[in-house]
């Protein structure tokens, strides 16, 4: 098992958690003094009140929470975000309202979930031509919807 090094900002700031044994994602708690308000169609950025320390080789990817979506429109807009290796400032997380209703987002609000995920590194390799596939150069939606 991999360690994932958390540090909270604040004493009352809430460690993520996997929800179940099978759970891939921690969840991530707003950390915020009063309420923030996103209107439809608006962004706002929400502390968590954690920074990490992410080992070589991997990063963390945030995630939108499946029932947020679902029963509120709300989704992060930089699906899925990426936490560097090296990063070590707080962790935000950019929600964004779809929805036509406002969305009130409270202290200790489950936002996001992170993903420790593996990263390889590539070879950067320049060429002047690339192999041919049967696909080639057919993409966004070329493949067809059925």
């Amino acid at each position: 098992m991999v360690k994932l090094q958390i540090k909270k900002l604040s004493p009352r700031v809430q460690l993520p958690k996997y929800e179940t044994s099978g759970s891939s994602g921690l969840d991530l708690c707003a950390f915020l003094d009063q309420e923030v308000v996103i209107e439809p169609n608006d962004k706002s950025l929400i502390p968590t009140g954690l920074s990490v320390e992410i080992p070589d080789g991997y990063e963390v990817q945030i995630r939108p929470r499946s029932g947020l979506a679902a029963k509120n429109y709300i989704s992060v807009l930089n699906s899925p975000g990426t936490i560097d290796a090296d990063y070590r400032g707080e962790i935000k997380i950019l929600l964004f309202n779809h929805g036509k209703e406002k969305f009130k987002v409270t202290d200790g609000l489950r936002v996001a979930q992170m993903v420790l995920c593996p990263v390889e590194k590539a070879e950067i390799i320049e060429t002047k031509s690339l192999n041919k596939t049967s696909r080639d150069k057919g993409g966004f939606g070329s493949t067809g919807l059925k």
